[in-house]
């Protein structure tokens, strides 16, 4: 498998965990409100094996998906040759992908654009 190749498929693990999160945001958005006010997403690593999840406020899941570049993840799931840590916080990471492959895949796959 080419590095090319490679980047590309853990592009696309990642941004079927996104759209995973969407779904269930658009779900637990009514559930939040009602409840602890926080949503429960998978983490959005490149492993397609991972279902880890992540606590998060409303607040901090929209500031995310504000970049379609941006992903959450598990301290300890970030791949450095595909994405810059950008941000940590209790519980979580967020990771930019890299210029190029990695960015492209994600402009390319986001749900919201």
């Amino acid at each position: 498998m080419t590095d090319a190749e490679r980047q590309v498929r853990i592009g696309n693990n990642e941004a079927l965990f996104r759209e995973v999160n969407e779904r269930m945001e658009q779900l637990n958005r009514g559930f939040a409100e009602i409840s602890d006010g926080n949503l429960h997403v998978v983490c959005e690593c490149g492993n397609s094996t991972c279902v880890d999840q992540l606590v998060l406020t409303i607040e901090q899941y929209e500031e995310v998906r504000s970049d379609a570049t941006q992903f959450f993840v598990k301290p300890g799931h970030e791949i450095p040759s595909t994405e810059d840590v950008v941000g940590e916080r209790d519980g979580y990471l967020i990771v930019r992908k890299k210029r190029g492959i990695p960015e492209q895949v994600a402009r390319e796959t986001d749900p919201r654009s």
